[in-house]
């Protein structure tokens, strides 16, 4: 079992930043990625930004260039940094982790970020 536990959530105006952060209870270090993912009121949850055990990253193509995500093996954290913030990236966000060596994918309760015009 994982526990993920988000944090950095808020209300922010246009342009402005967040830094959401993720805790996990275990060793990200076997985690095979850890993501971002967000879901807005009415619509479907999707992918923000995905890092996987290499670093390698991907970006949902409505953040590239203004969210930046990372991952700190030694503190067992994956965190996203957002900057440039608009309304439409209002949403609750969730951490995921896809750790088969612990038994299969977790998510995080989450956490609303809120972007006022």
């Amino acid at each position: 079992q994982v526990q993920l536990v988000e944090s950095g959530g808020g209300l922010v105006q246009a342009g402005g930043s967040l830094r959401l952060s993720c805790a996990a209870s275990r060793s990200i270090f076997n985690f095979n990625t850890m993501g971002w993912y967000r879901q807005a009121p009415g619509k479907q949850r999707e992918l923000v930004a995905i890092i996987g055990s290499d670093g390698r990253t991907n970006y949902a193509d409505p953040v590239k260039g203004r969210f930046t995500i990372s991952r700190d093996n030694a503190q067992n954290t994956v965190n996203l940094q957002m900057n440039s913030l608009k309304p439409e990236d209002t949403a609750v966000y969730y951490c995921n982790a896809n750790a088969p060596f612990y038994g299969g994918a977790y998510w995080g309760q989450g956490t609303q970020v809120t972007v006022s015009s």
